[in-house]
């Protein structure tokens, strides 16, 4: 009667055990979920804290420090929605893990926004209603709070449905939103927001037209040739240097040009010494490795690997050059008009840009890979060659677009080049001669190779070229179609209207807020 009493109590504590360890995951589990959370609220209040550190005891002080907290707030959502489009293509095509792709985009983005970002503050902060449109300094100061905490709230929203939207665009929005509520239409710059509204067609049409023409030229001239590392030599390192040679005007036009004066001959000229001199090196390097690689499209990946690493890394150093205005433009102005000061030049504090740099930094860490993998692999699938020509397409628009004058967002170009390298594979798939005449010579190799007894090695390498699925072969069933290579409808409909919404509904937001900051002063 014992030992079953002993065997009962032990069963008894062996469920219990067990019903405690399965608690003890679970609580687990739920506890990393808050991790993010947690460590973005120690965040906003170390935001605060380095604010008070600075204005603690001058004219609005208390109005700053809420401020620097809100506005790390709005650089913690541009870092998890906005840099995905650097990062997302490179880590698609697996030329980066997303730790990798994190901890460049992390450097590069605070390295951007350090060094040659505080001009383009000045935009947001005062280019969309002027300060002194408003004369009172507390309704201005409630009329760019109310901008940002609208704009960061609208990318949160965006980032929650997995929508990569233009930050830009929110911000650009909220300001205007607030400042109608404020002083009426008269005080917007309606010839900004009219650019903004011509940059929703603009930019992704641009993006797609260039990534597409770079696939394009990618496929006739590398994939569908016969020998393909001989067509690689003679064209990858042109291309490396075609993208050298972009990104050199690329960063002299979103970053060097704010910090020194250069003009569009100087600009040129440093994208074409960019060229050749990235040229010679390619050249040497693609010839080191084209003489182990076998004539696959599974080697001409290898190719293409380091300028996706290195172009991710400049497309986040721009980007943080450019978009930090967004995180702490407003609350550039809010200091400076908390301030006294007269002036309507707005000076940027540097406490101010350090708060704009590592909050997107740490955005980005805390909550992008949601977006990097929407970005990189869920609209449609990339490999290096295509998140190559996405890459090269968001350089090379901001540049052609900055020669013309024409407004555009830099998320919009990204996604742009995405969706157009997508439609474009759909449409080569099914109506290319070159691509038809490809399969037929190696369908042709493959069953010479069976009939004359060649070796099995042999006639399975042509059989695989056949279905190799880097170059696009169909599929035996069309199911199989749309499951690995057409663009998701879905994401179509659901990024474009966030795009087109995005100024609209940050600026009711922004309004909205205004007028309850306004009832509760």
């Amino acid at each position: 009667m014992n030992e079953f009493a002993a065997e009962t109590r032990k069963k008894t504590l062996d469920k219990d055990l067990e019903k405690l360890a399965h608690v003890e995951e679970a609580a687990s589990f739920v506890a990393r979920g808050l991790v993010a959370p947690g460590l973005g609220l120690l965040f906003l209040a170390l935001s605060g804290i380095i604010a008070a550190l600075f204005v603690m005891g001058e004219p609005g002080s208390v109005i700053i420090i809420a401020a620097a907290a809100i506005g790390g707030y709005m650089a913690l959502n541009i870092g998890a929605n906005d840099v995905a489009n650097n990062v997302g293509p490179a880590v698609g095509a697996r030329a980066l893990t997303m730790g990798g792709a994190l901890a460049i985009a992390a450097v590069f983005e605070s390295a951007g926004a350090l060094i040659a970002g505080a001009d383009v503050v000045t935009t947001i902060s005062s280019g969309i209603v002027d300060p002194a449109a408003v004369a009172d300094k507390g309704v201005f100061i409630r009329l760019m709070l109310a901008a940002v905490i609208a704009s960061a709230l609208w990318i949160n929203i965006a980032t929650w449905i997995g929508a990569p939207v233009s930050t830009t665009h929110s911000v650009v929005g909220g300001v205007a939103g607030a400042g109608i509520a404020a002083a009426g239409f008269a005080a917007v710059d309606w010839a900004t927001i009219g650019g903004i509204a011509a940059s929703w067609v603009i930019s992704p049409m641009l993006g797609a037209l260039f990534a597409t023409a770079f696939l394009a030229f990618i496929k006739a001239n590398i994939i569908y040739r016969d020998d393909k590392i001989a067509a690689a030599r003679l064209w990858v390192p042109i291309l490396i240097a075609v993208m050298a040679g972009a990104f050199g005007a690329y960063l002299a036009t979103k970053g060097l040009k704010r910090v020194v004066s250069i003009s569009g001959l100087q600009i040129a000229v440093l994208g074409l010494g960019c060229f050749v001199m990235v040229w010679g090196l390619a050249k040497i390097g693609v010839e080191r490795q084209a003489a182990e690689l076998e004539n696959r499209n599974q080697s001409l990946r290898k190719l293409f690997r380091l300028p996706l690493i290195f172009s991710a890394a400049l497309l986040s150093f721009a980007h943080g050059a450019n978009d930090v205005s967004n995180a702490v433009g407003p609350l550039a102005a809010i200091v400076h008009a908390a301030s006294g000061e007269e002036s309507s030049v707005v000076g940027i504090p540097l406490w101010v840009m350090v708060i704009g740099a590592f909050g997107i930094s740490l955005g980005l860490v805390l909550f992008g890979p949601k977006l990097i993998r929407m970005v990189g692999g869920q609209i449609t699938k990339l490999n290096p060659m295509r998140a190559f020509c996405v890459a090269l397409s968001a350089a090379i628009t901001v540049i052609v677009a900055s020669w013309f004058g024409l407004p555009v967002s830099s998320t919009h170009i990204a996604v742009g080049a995405v969706f157009g390298v997508g439609f474009f594979r759909e449409w080569y798939t099914a109506n290319s001669p070159r691509r038809r005449a490809y399969l037929e010579r190696k369908g042709n190799k493959a069953r010479a190779a069976r009939k004359q007894g060649k070796g099995h090695d042999e006639a399975e390498a042509g059989s695989a070229a056949i279905g190799d699925p880097d170059i696009d072969d169909v599929p035996v069933s069309r199911e199989e179609i749309a499951r690995r290579r057409l663009v998701r409808r879905a994401h179509v409909m659901t990024i474009a209207t966030a795009w087109v919404t995005t100024v609209p509904a940050s600026a009711v937001l922004a309004a909205v807020i205004f007028l309850l900051l306004n009832l509760l002063t």
